[in-house]
């Protein structure tokens, strides 16, 4: 028989077999009453139409693929916002309509106006299009909305310039096609009198349809706002486009797609290949640079540490051992400087760039928002008198105001054409990159640079170029680099704004020889001098910050170049400066 024992442990070993039992039916119960939570959705499909024929923010490909600024913009929102897009481009009329019937979810591109506003809910504007007259070349060359009344306008079918033209009340007879390329084929053909649509679509549809005849002619008549569009009260789709649009600009998505498309309206800046390139030749010669200047001054250290420990006894001898050291670690570190200049003044002008892009951009609409309000200001002026605008008199901004912004835009060209004289100064070339080049526009280029400096300097400043100067072989970037220190020197020089600075080029054909001389009326140097001006750390003004490198660099350039840089000078009587290059006899004869 079985002990006590043994019949209890078997009676606590079938409860808590009950108690797991009915655990594990617990559980169950639970499981079956909470299912797991089911996976998300897959993300419903987006239809968007565009215009098949609006380069480059949208058109289709040599393949028929979409492609374009609105394009790429459109599939980035749908990126980062989790959404799958189909993008359809065909006929802009046939693409409303189907906005209209529901057929598509989402235009990628529609210019903004208070009328199509009745129909369709806009986003805010992710690009301004401006609208210009395209003529064929031979007519008018400034013709404005006014000139357009009785004339024969093509426009696109149901596009922003029907309406702009219907509402401002032009007078033309109104010739509505199909695509813009047609618009611009039926202009081409001598069809009706001008077009008017987008500038950009329009200069670029020229030149891939080889309608050489065909030009925009005056100033944009109209900036459009261009948004993202849905069917009036389709609000939670427009939502995610306008979050998507605000997130791809808040991490520079944007604007790389934006300047990857329409960078086209000013000169086109540097590629990121480019860059990598560019930078390449920048960076490796640098690295090398330094570290040769390592080594050198490794070694530098070790040999005055040796010279010094033999000069022990000669207390003289070591002091000037010292000071030579630390001279020629002055050097070192300012001529690093120098290098570390050029790259800074890259960097600058691109800087000085992008805010300059933005004024030359926007001050054609502001001059155009003022004369679209001048009519407004007269009636007003003729009816209540003069009256204060901008802190003046009316009467007086009037005619103020335009020429301002006419200097304001002047203005910024020069500050563009500086900076891009500051870019080909600053860009480092290996002495092996040789072109054909003139010297007389390298000497321009050269004064572009130095307007400031040489106002400040001389009150007397001329400049003679000769005719007929043949064109060197060469670096221009190197050789403007000479002449800009030769100019520099020249200024320099003087004691006083009365004293003259005279610059001239010419070519003498015995001898075959294009000459550059750079004349100051300066203090002159002392004939013991003369002989020693190319040498490396040379120089008279170091108390001033002179380095004694900018004459032995430009020597070796114009040698590298095969010319000659020798001077003339006595002291209180001014320095000349002259630059030869022989031209090769085969090249003469050319």
């Amino acid at each position: 028989m079985p002990s006590v024992t043994v019949i209890q442990r078997q009676s606590q070993c079938h409860r808590h077999l009950r108690l797991i039992v009915a655990a594990v039916l617990s559980l169950c119960a639970v499981i079956c009453a909470h299912p797991a939570p089911a996976a998300d959705p897959a993300p419903s499909l987006v239809v968007v139409g565009g215009d098949r024929s609006y380069p480059p923010y949208e058109f289709l490909d040599k393949d028929d693929k979409p492609t374009g600024y609105n394009v790429e913009l459109t599939r980035a929102v749908a990126r980062v916002m989790g959404l799958k897009v189909e993008i359809r481009l065909g006929a802009w009329s046939e693409r409303r309509q189907d906005l209209v019937r529901g057929d598509v979810d989402l235009l990628e591109g529609m210019s903004f106006s208070d009328e199509r506003a009745k129909s369709v809910d806009f986003s805010p504007p992710h690009t301004i299009v401006h609208h210009s007259i395209f003529a064929r070349k031979g007519g008018t060359r400034h013709p404005t909305l006014a000139d357009l009344r009785g004339k024969e306008v093509l426009v696109l079918n149901d596009g922003i310039m029907q309406e702009f033209l219907a509402a401002q009340r032009v007078g033309a007879k109104v010739i509505p096609v199909p695509t813009h390329a047609d618009v611009l084929r039926a202009l081409a053909s001598g069809k009706h009198d001008y077009a008017v649509m987008a500038k950009l679509p329009g200069l670029y549809l020229i030149r891939e349809l080889g309608l050489s005849n065909l030009e925009a002619v005056g100033d944009p008549v109209s900036a459009q706002q261009y948004c993202f569009a849905v069917k009036k009260g389709n609000a939670a789709l427009l939502a995610r486009f306008n979050e998507g649009l605000a997130i791809l600009k808040n991490t520079g998505e944007y604007q790389k797609i934006y300047n990857r498309w329409l960078g086209v309206l000013e000169p086109p800046g540097l590629t990121w290949s480019e860059v990598f390139r560019y930078g390449a030749v920048v960076v490796l010669p640098l690295i090398l640079l330094a570290g040769g200047a390592v080594i050198w001054s490794r070694t530098l250290r070790r040999e005055v540490d040796t010279r010094t420990a033999e000069l022990t006894r000669e207390v003289e001898e070591r002091r000037h051992a010292e000071e030579e050291l630390r001279n020629r670690q002055q050097q070192l570190v300012q001529a690093d400087k120098m290098a570390a200049l050029g790259i800074l003044v890259s960097g600058v002008a691109h800087e000085i760039n992008n805010p300059n892009g933005l004024i030359l951009l926007n001050l054609p609409v502001v001059m155009e928002a003022f004369r679209d309000a001048e009519p407004i200001l007269e009636e007003y002026y003729e009816k209540n008198g003069d009256f204060e605008f901008g802190g003046l008199s009316y009467s007086r901004m009037r005619e103020a105001l335009p020429k301002l912004m006419q200097q304001m835009q002047e203005g910024s060209r020069r500050v563009k054409l500086i900076v891009e004289d500051l870019k080909d100064f600053a860009r480092q070339q290996e002495p092996g990159q040789a072109a054909e080049f003139d010297l007389n526009e390298t000497v321009q280029a050269a004064l572009r640079l130095l307007t400031n400096l040489v106002e400040k300097s001389t009150e007397h400043f001329s400049v003679s170029l000769g005719a007929g100067i043949p064109r060197l072989n060469g670096s221009a970037q190197r050789i403007e680099q000479v002449v800009v220190n030769l100019l520099v020197n020249a200024c320099q020089a003087l004691p006083s704004p009365e004293r003259g600075i005279e610059l001239v080029t010419w070519f003498d054909a015995e001898t075959r020889q294009v000459i550059m001389e750079v004349r100051d009326q300066g203090t002159g140097i002392a004939p013991e001098h003369l002989p020693r001006l190319t040498d490396p750390f040379f120089t008279t003004k170091r108390d001033s910050g002179g380095t004694g490198l900018g004459l032995s660099v430009s020597s070796g350039i114009v040698k590298e170049h095969g010319g000659e840089l020798s001077f003339s000078s006595a002291p209180g009587a001014g320095t000349t400066a002259r630059l030869t290059f022989t031209v090769p006899e085969k090249e003469f004869m050319a």
